[in-house]
């Protein structure tokens, strides 16, 4: 299970939010077998999708972030719902690149950065919102910034991290802390926390340490009195069924269902959990009678 804490200043003037995603991030690259690089990817995505799920009022509601950049990876795709409970894609998940420092992944080549960071807050109800912002690096904590400076104009400080065994395909932590100012900071404020996050040490590297995700926030900002609102457990957990793929193949049409009742089986994969659903052509004419 990973784990979030959500805390708060006591003058009020900021929120601070951090995760231990590690067991979340090693369900993700054991399903979609990626290279370091591509978990280093998507494991961030997922992180900065659910602290922006958590965040969200509506119970039933969900936060889908989609970044393509061009790069070899393609498209990196992360869900969360409102628990932070999360799932995600990568569509090119065996890609590997050299490192771009000694212990550094090339994220931002991998992903790229022509393109952009699309995010959509669904409520449950009525239309969603749907916000996109030109990606700043595709190293993903850049990108998050860039977007709630510019479509939420919230000033955000974004932290995330895998941190991968070299050469192998395994990973020893990962996680987040995202910094948010509230309406009531002021210069004063603003200034502290530039200050904290000069020093501030790579949130891999605190998880390494042993620090718990308060402690994350905690240190990460010595100069304020955080106080904890919550401490939450979070996992990779995907929302399919045969019901929902169902009526994906009834999203079809007749001509596409009559196409595949030609076939004695039809498989459908899930491209979160990688779960295969098997339909037979009788199965495939049932759901012609509904089409």
């Amino acid at each position: 299970m990973g784990k979030l804490v959500r805390c708060i200043s006591r003058d009020g003037t900021l929120l601070a939010m951090a995760a231990d995603t590690t067991d979340i991030v090693r369900e993700a690259a054991a399903i979609h077998h990626t290279t370091n690089v591509c978990s280093a990817a998507l494991g961030r995505l997922l992180t900065a999708a659910s602290f922006m799920g958590h965040m969200l009022k509506e119970e039933n509601g969900s936060v889908t972030l989609r970044v393509n950049g061009g790069g070899e990876a393609g498209s990196v795709i992360a869900v969360s719902d409102s628990r932070g409970n999360v799932r995600g894609y990568i569509e090119n998940s065996t890609v590997e690149l050299p490192l771009k420092a000694p212990g550094k992944l090339d994220v931002g080549k991998a992903v790229g950065k022509d393109g952009a960071l699309t995010v959509m807050k669904d409520f449950g109800a009525g239309d969603p919102y749907i916000g996109q912002t030109p990606l700043v690096s595709g190293e993903i904590a850049e990108d998050i910034t860039a977007y709630y400076a510019v479509s939420e104009q919230t000033p955000t400080v974004c932290a995330l991290g895998v941190l991968t065994v070299p050469v192998q395909r395994q990973i020893i932590t990962a996680g987040g802390l995202l910094i948010q100012l509230l309406p009531t900071a002021d210069e004063a404020v603003i200034a502290k926390v530039e200050e904290c996050v000069k020093g501030i040490k790579p949130v891999t590297a605190m998880l390494t340490d042993g620090l718990s995700p308060f402690e994350i926030c905690r240190t990460a900002l010595p100069a304020f009195e955080m106080e904890c609102l919550g401490e939450y457990e979070t996992a990779y957990r995907c929302a399919c069924s045969r019901e929902k793929v169902e009526q994906a193949l009834l999203s079809t049409g007749k001509a596409g269902l009559l196409e595949m009742a030609k076939d004695p089986m039809t498989e459908v994969t899930c491209h979160f959990c990688d779960k295969v659903y098997t339909f037979s052509s009788d199965e495939i004419k049932g759901l012609l009678k509904k089409a």
